[in-house]
């Protein structure tokens, strides 16, 4: 099956995460710009991928109604237009793959979520996530729907690493708060595996969770302590990594039931890639 896809992105954040599933696909056609795509509608293409979003993370901005309203519209406005230019296209694509967050589900301590545990109205992150997969839907068409909800994306050169790296390596990481809370993680090149796997299997459709198997064993602890090993530097308590302070346990079920083998399961080794 031909697995070239059509990616738009917005931000440098989107663009780490496309330019890897670019070199996973080994032949990705061509990366629309939103004009082109108002302008001229959606190209002919097997598949579309959206990647679009505000880095949440960004530690550039200060987290304000201007800068909710741009993680909100940089998600849910862009996704509304791809979605439109799908059911509006002449040939539309076979697949089509949004990923979200696992924000979706309530953060907890204890509890585990599948993919088909309830969400998605509690707290901005989750009313975001809820509004951001409603714009994904595409009725009565051809273009099967997948979404995959990714939790904190590790890779080189973005995501959440390349805002903790500079602190842990002059020894100043450390976890947050108690750091008990869960951390769902994945590897950039397990998500884009999974995107990749997606498309290329045409029976899948519907939720995925973009989360490493071992995610739900992982603390915001375990991962600073992993972390700190991996660079070969200390670990302190007096500054705080930029990390969210509630996480969830999340279960990548549906993932591991289509087929999908993940490259990199554990944290220590997917750390240790990262930083090699």
């Amino acid at each position: 099956n031909s697995c070239v896809s059509s990616v738009l992105q917005r931000s440098g954040s989107t663009g780490w995460m496309s330019w890897e599933l670019a070199w996973l696909l080994g032949r990705l056609e061509k990366r629309e710009g939103w004009e082109e795509l108002s302008r001229l509608g959606l190209p002919q293409c097997d598949a579309v991928v959206n990647l679009a979003g505000e880095n949440v993370l960004n530690t550039f901005r200060r987290w304000g109604d201007a800068f909710c309203k741009e993680v909100i519209s940089s998600r849910v406005e862009t996704t509304k237009t791809l979605a439109k230019a799908i059911a509006d296209a002449d040939q539309p694509p076979n697949a089509w793959v949004v990923v979200t967050g696992v924000g979706y589900y309530r953060p907890s301590p204890t509890a585990e979520y599948t993919e088909d545990s309830p969400g998605g109205n509690f707290d901005f992150f989750s009313r975001l996530v809820s509004s951001w997969e409603a714009a994904a839907v595409i009725p009565d068409g051809p273009t099967r729907g997948v979404l995959v909800r990714s939790g904190v994306v590790l890779g080189r050169g973005g995501g959440a690493i390349s805002q903790m790296l500079w602190p842990f390596w002059l020894g100043l990481g450390g976890p947050i708060g108690s750091g008990h809370q869960p951390f769902p993680w994945i590897h950039i090149q397990d998500l884009a595996g999974i995107i990749c796997h997606a498309l290329e299997n045409e029976c899948l459709q519907g939720v995925f969770n973009g989360v490493s198997p071992s995610s739900p064993a992982t603390s915001n602890s375990t991962f600073t302590q992993e972390f700190a090993a991996a660079l070969g530097r200390p670990l302190s308590l007096g500054r705080r990594a930029v990390m969210l302070l509630e996480g969830q346990k999340v279960v990548p079920k549906r993932t591991l039931e289509s087929g999908y083998h993940f490259i990199f399961p554990d944290l220590s080794a997917a750390l240790k890639d990262i930083v090699a």
